[in-house]
């Protein structure tokens, strides 16, 4: 999903200069390894702010765990008002072409 989200900004014209990527990882997990793998996935190690550590609860008990669990990475674009508007519009004329009567050219 990572791939297709960079893969779709980089259609839209944006640099890869203006991505900031962020590790969030439970603190009992491979550090190093989960950030080694983000890199390997946006291609590259640039671009990585601090990695946020979440506390370890021990009575939950998570199923996501051993050398497969990598934690989540977030994906910033910095300078991102004009690209929220473009994104805003598009899914406005989404919404009101659905709801329109009954189209000639649906069918």
């Amino acid at each position: 999903m990572i791939q297709v989200y960079l893969a779709w900004l980089h259609l839209l014209g944006i640099e890869g200069g203006r991505l900031r990527f962020h590790v969030m990882i439970h603190e009992s997990a491979d550090i190093a390894r989960a950030e080694a793998f983000w890199a390997d996935v946006v291609g590259g190690d640039t671009g990585f702010g601090k990695t946020t550590l979440k506390k370890h609860n021990p009575k939950t008990v998570r199923k996501n765990v051993g050398e497969n669990y990598h934690g989540c990475l977030t994906v910033r674009v910095t300078g991102s008002a004009d690209l929220y508007r473009r994104i805003e519009g598009w899914w406005y004329g989404i919404v009101v072409s659905a709801r329109q009567p009954d189209q000639e050219n649906r069918a």
